[in-house]
């Protein structure tokens, strides 16, 4: 291949090179390249004759030859009028007969493509359809390269001909990584948020991409609020169509272009100055030149400009000042006082203290309703029309807050340079501590915290003091530091008016602290009472995930998911991304403590996008816990293996990252049978340093599942003093899934100290705690593990029926890890097999199943961990296999039962 790579067109390129391999095979075809204009289909044919090592036959179609017989194939041919006819059956033939002299080697295949088909002639597109199908000796790949939606002057017949073709290749814009790499391949680095804000202002298309790029100076993408212009290309194709509009349209053009974000259709017509019966005109006419979009029901028509580049060019063509005379107008026609504000900025020429103390003072009350995305754009706003240096400096670091706030990492961090060079004060020093709490950065965090506290004078500045201790709650939320929690959200609450948004955050956090300290019956009413006083908007969303949180954590698992769900949307007055990536983390979670498997792995991909976006790498971890318990349990060890590793490369400064990255671990040691490895992953959370982060029931489920796999790896001891404080609280408060999870881990314990009724007891006390829960993965677990022991203690029938109930139940769940256990165990179990039957060298079940997983390489401990045997047990099996089977070694058996297990596959076909 020749030339740098095309970036982000690989898939089509691959399907349009598996298009030529099918013509060897199948002969000539025809496909359709689409995409909206400046999506870059001239470079995909570029690079597609690039890579072709035969015969290229290129054409471009041109508006003003639509009426020209056979043009198109004339290109093609090379030689004017070579076609000499009108009929297209005979100009296929031409073209055909053409084909044949220039393909030498029989298995040659010519590419024929064809630009800007929308222009081409009736007759070339009707004989290159006809040579096609009926001329199976010209082997070729015709491609016709034609945008999605065609312009007015398209020719009719061509573009009702491309749009009756089957196969087609649609050519997306790119997305913002891709537009990285097109601003590296030119020498230009992109911050994440410059890229963000370049690939909007472009909506992805390559072409407009490349020419801003180029257009522009070097040091416009240095900065974090480049203003973008249109490129000149589409400046000069708006113009162009502007000039051929009468007035009326024109002026709605501009209106829209100014307003953008309050797209009605009825505050344009307003701006512009149309006339009722105007209206209407206008707007076929704006929408036919491919200016303006038109959307909405009746009653609620709304018009706004094709793209950003199109408002762009509009606004630029009436110059700076006609431009702000519309934004004045535009801030009496709107009625949003956000939207008016911005109109305002717009029109101002200088800085005005008066219209940033307006935009500042509108902050606050977004700010008071939670809504952080309005409040960051208002303060942003307010800083740059703010001449004094100090209310300069705090309204841009209150924007960056707000950014941070709304989850708008991204934004926030193109920021932090200038934040950073500002003077020292206890507000920059929260923000900067916000930023590092998000970002997993718990050192810094922590660090930049104590400085802020001890600037600040909480009776001088209450609201910045509080504004900190908040910070303080969502530190001490992330390490699972309680009790610090707790008095931090009551300091906050103490300092501010109880609609302070920093008091209000604090008191939805707070309850997740009472529960962790034994006191869920005060958190219950906590959140009751603040769920009345916020009954909507964007601090309810917080309050959601706070009760949401809440009621996972006490087995409350429907009114769970109804308020996490509820957490999850953003439209709350500007919603924050933040509060719903940890909504979506939870929700997830019940999805798989339910069963819904299928959901739960939907909620956390379409977390991956706000992940990226908000750079809120702490919640990362806790979506890949679920992701490694949902893939290992189905089988699917490759998957759950990357998903581990994407919580491993988190940082893991905080509990909440350390403790979910452990569970992963472990999750996938377990369905691996690697008992050592569970052991090894879940260790470091029994440390004095984890002690208190990990002791509450609810929140973290290692205790049972660790006491389990020591139990399993010899270390009975262990596993009864882990067991025993959790045992007490789960039993002091009640928690129903906690006491099902240690009673299934005490009953392993009971069993391999021989007493098969305490372990009956405890199995019966984990199946009575789960009765009503929904958790259908804990239930089928303890039947499971319960069939298990009674199968070593020689109760086979008895096993048998609740191996096969737990067999059915992971089968509902798509548990295929556990199925085959379950299988193992039944086979194991022998209940069904007929002794009489059997000879004395044949393998009983359990030395079949022992057989089975050695030879498939597991070592004795690993098939005794998969049988529930000791591995004394399993050496006793091999002994005794090795001798009826006449073999010496693993690797002999496992020869033998892969042969036999081909001569099987051989006789079932």
């Amino acid at each position: 291949m020749t030339g740098a790579t095309l970036v982000g067109r690989e898939a089509p390129l691959s399907d349009l090179a598996q298009g030529l391999r099918r013509v060897r095979e199948r002969g000539p075809l025809l496909t359709v390249l689409t995409g909206p204009r400046g999506v870059g289909r001239s470079a995909v044919l570029d690079r597609l004759a690039d890579q072709h090592d035969g015969v290229v036959l290129r054409a471009t179609g041109l508006p003003w030859e639509v009426e020209r017989h056979g043009g198109v194939v004339d290109q093609l041919l090379g030689v004017p009028d070579a076609a000499g006819a009108t009929d297209p059956g005979a100009v296929a033939d031409h073209l055909a007969d053409h084909l044949a002299d220039r393909l030498a080697a029989p298995d040659a295949v010519a590419l024929v493509l064809v630009d800007d088909a929308q222009y081409a002639d009736a007759v070339s597109l009707r004989a290159l359809v006809s040579l096609v199908r009926h001329r199976p000796d010209a082997t070729g790949l015709v491609v016709l390269a034609t945008p999605s939606t065609p312009p007015p002057t398209a020719a009719p017949d061509a573009v009702e001909l491309l749009a009756a073709v089957a196969d087609r290749i649609v050519l997306d814009p790119l997305d913002i990584a891709a537009v990285v790499a097109v601003a590296a391949g030119r020498g230009v680095a992109l911050t994440p948020w410059v890229a963000e804000r370049l690939h909007r202002h472009t909506t992805g298309l390559p072409g407009a991409v490349v020419a801003l790029l180029e257009q522009l100076p070097r040091a416009t993408w240095d900065g974090p609020h480049p203003d973008l212009p249109a490129p000149a290309a589409v400046t000069a194709r708006v113009q162009e169509r502007l000039a051929r509009l009468d007035p009326v349209a024109r002026h709605l053009v501009e209106a829209a272009s100014v307003l953008r974000h309050d797209d009605s259709l009825a505050a344009a017509v307003e701006l512009g100055g149309l006339a009722a019966e105007d209206v209407w005109p206008a707007v076929a006419a704006a929408v036919a030149a491919d200016l303006v979009r038109l959307s909405g029901p009746t009653g609620s028509r709304r018009v706004a400009p094709v793209d950003p580049m199109v408002a762009a060019a509009v606004l630029d063509g009436i110059g700076a000042p006609a431009a702000a005379a519309l934004h004045r107008r535009a801030a009496e026609v709107v009625h949003e006082p956000t939207a008016a504000l911005r109109h305002r900025v717009a029109a101002a020429p200088t800085p005005d203290a008066d219209l940033a103390h307006e935009l500042a003072q509108l902050a606050e009350e977004r700010a008071a309703a939670g809504a952080w995305g309005d409040a960051a754009a208002l303060l942003t706003d307010a800083s740059r029309l703010t001449e004094d240096r100090l209310d300069r400096e705090s309204r841009l670091t209150r924007a960056v807050d707000a950014l941070v706030g709304a989850g708008e990492g991204r934004r926030a961090a193109a920021l932090i340079p200038e934040i950073e060079s500002l003077r020292e004060t206890p507000l920059r020093n929260a923000v900067l501590a916000y930023l590092a709490i998000l970002r997993g950065r718990g050192n810094e965090a922590a660090s930049r915290l104590a400085r802020a506290w001890d600037l600040v004078n909480p009776e001088r500045e209450p609201d910045v003091a509080a504004l900190i201790c908040q910070r303080y709650v969502l530190h001490a939320l992330s390490r699972c530091r309680w009790e610090e929690l707790v008095g931090w959200a009551d300091r906050a609450i103490d300092l501010v008016a109880p609609d302070h948004p920093a008091g209000t955050e604090a008191a939805a956090i707070r309850g997740l602290g009472l529960v962790a300290c034994g006191r869920g019956e005060e958190a219950e009413r906590a959140y009751a009472r603040l769920t009345e006083q916020v009954p909507h908007g964007a601090q309810a969303q917080r309050i959601k995930l706070g009760s949401g949180w809440l009621h996972l954590a006490r087995d409350e698992v429907d009114d769970a998911r109804s308020e996490l769900e509820a957490a999850v949307p953003t439209d709350h007055l500007g919603g924050s991304s933040r509060i719903s990536l940890w909504a979506r983390g939870w929700l997830a979670r019940t999805q798989f403590l339910t069963g819904e498997w299928d959901d739960a792995l939907r909620t956390v991909s379409e977390s991956r996008g706000h992940l990226e976006s908000s750079e809120i790498v702490l919640a990362r971890p806790l979506l890949d816990w679920t992701a490694v318990q949902v893939h290992a349990l189905r089988g699917d060890l490759d998957a759950a293996r990357v998903a581990l590793a994407d919580a491993e490369a988190a940082p893991q400064d905080y509990a909440v990252m350390r403790v979910p990255t452990a569970l992963a671990r472990a999750a996938y040691a377990e369905a691996r049978a690697d008992h050592d490895g569970v052991v090894r992953a879940l260790r470091p959370l029994t440390t004095a340093s984890l002690a208190e982060s990990v002791a509450e029931p609810g929140y973290w489920p290692w205790v049972g599942l660790f006491a389990s796999a020591l139990v399993a790896d010899g270390h009975p001891d262990e596993a009864d003093e882990v067991l025993r404080p959790h045992e007490e609280r789960a039993a002091a408060q009640g928690h129903r899934s906690t006491i099902a999870r240690l009673a299934r881990a005490r009953a392993g314990w009971h069993a391999a100290a021989g007493d098969l009724d305490a372990a009956r007891a405890s199995f019966e006390h984990s199946l009575d705690a789960l009765n009503g829960l929904p958790l259908r993965l804990d239930r089928a677990r303890t039947t499971f593990a319960y069939g298990q022991v009674l199968r070593r203690a020689g109760k086979r029938r008895e096993a048998d029926g609740l191996i096969s109930a737990a067999r059915d139940q992971y089968v509902a769940l798509g548990a295929t890890t556990y199925v085959a256990r379950c299988d193992r165990e039944l086979k194991a179990g022998g209940v069904h097999a007929v002794r009489a039957d059997r000879g004395p060298a044949d393998l009983t079940p359990q030395e079949e199943a022992v057989a089975d997983l050695v030879a498939s390489g597991l070592s004795n401990k690993e098939a005794a961990a998969e049988l529930y045997l000791s591995t004394k047990t399993v050496q006793y099996h091999l002994t005794r296999i090795y001798a009826k089977l006449g073999i010496r070694s693993r690797t002999e058996l496992a020869a033998g039962r892969n042969a036999a297990s081909g001569v099987a596959d051989r006789d079932d076909d």
